[in-house]
């Protein structure tokens, strides 16, 4: 893959390249990975979350090469936005879960399919949990032990916010059951760097859930058990700053609603809903 001028993508394994759009924040840490997966001499590649809406970025995306095929992890904005625009600048068709995101006669994605794009083969898994839509895409044959795109269901520094009530917890879990099953392949998160043994990874992420279950347990336990949303996120977030503190509140509500059993986690002690 060559550019003439632009962003220049940065070699993430074996079968991906990725370029980073230039949308760093809070929530998207350094920006959005957009992924270019190729095999090796393949006159096309495929795109995985084409990012922002910024010209720029996505020239370069649409310069990489013969754009095949554009898939979205999920309906995030960040990962969404820029998806008609690649599809005007290249032609692909766009895919996602949600169909309100696929663009020029692209289906819906479905759990379980295999797409045979550029060469490859990439495995669909419906991953809900951050949202609803969240799917992950395994490339089995991406080194010794696969690689899988995780989109925002694993990043790659922090830990993945549950989109409440759209992302609930119960769902995540699975889907992070559902990812360890994939044992060490390399994770290629849609923020962040990349890391090794998404088995290890999810492992992790379970046991910090886990964890924040017991921290809000224990903050019921002093605060009552029909404490608020705030009152909790008080409790149990006091160390984050203004800047995340509606993804901790949405945190909270997930996992109140996990605790409680599908009731009405939704109060903020204002009147107010979270989520």
């Amino acid at each position: 893959m060559t550019f003439d001028s632009g962003p220049r993508p940065q070699r993430s394994s074996g079968l991906t390249e990725f370029i980073l759009a230039p949308n760093p924040g809070p929530m998207s840490l350094d920006g959005t990975n957009s992924y270019l997966l190729q095999t090796p001499g393949h006159s096309s590649l495929v795109v995985v979350d084409p990012g922002p809406l910024d010209e720029t970025h996505l020239n370069a995306l649409a310069g990489a090469g013969v754009v095949e095929l554009i898939l979205v992890t999920h309906r995030h904005a960040d990962h969404t936005a820029g998806a008609a625009r690649l599809h005007e600048l290249t032609g692909a068709p766009v895919r996602a879960a949600d169909p309100s995101h696929c663009h020029g006669g692209g289906e819906p994605l479905v759990h379980g399919e295999a797409i045979r794009a550029a060469g490859l083969e990439i495995a669909v898994l419906a991953t809900p949990g951050h949202t609803s839509d969240s799917v992950c895409f395994h490339l089995a044959a991406d080194g010794d032990h696969g690689s899988v795109l995780t989109g925002d269901t694993v990043l790659g520094r922090g830990t993945t916010v549950l989109d409440y009530p759209d992302g609930t917890l119960g769902d995540y879990l699975a889907s992070l059951d559902r990812l360890k099953a994939l044992g060490p392949a390399t994770v290629l998160p849609a923020h962040g760097p990349v890391l090794p043994s998404l088995e290890a990874i999810a492992r992790d992420y379970r046991m910090h859930r886990e964890e924040r279950l017991a921290q809000i347990r224990a903050a019921l336990d002093r605060l009552g058990q029909d404490a608020f949303v705030g009152e909790v996120a008080d409790a149990v977030y006091s160390d984050v700053g203004p800047s995340v503190r509606r993804a901790a509140e949405l945190s909270v509500a997930a996992q109140l609603e996990y605790l409680r059993g599908g009731g009405n986690p939704d109060r903020s002690g204002r009147g107010e809903t979270v989520g």
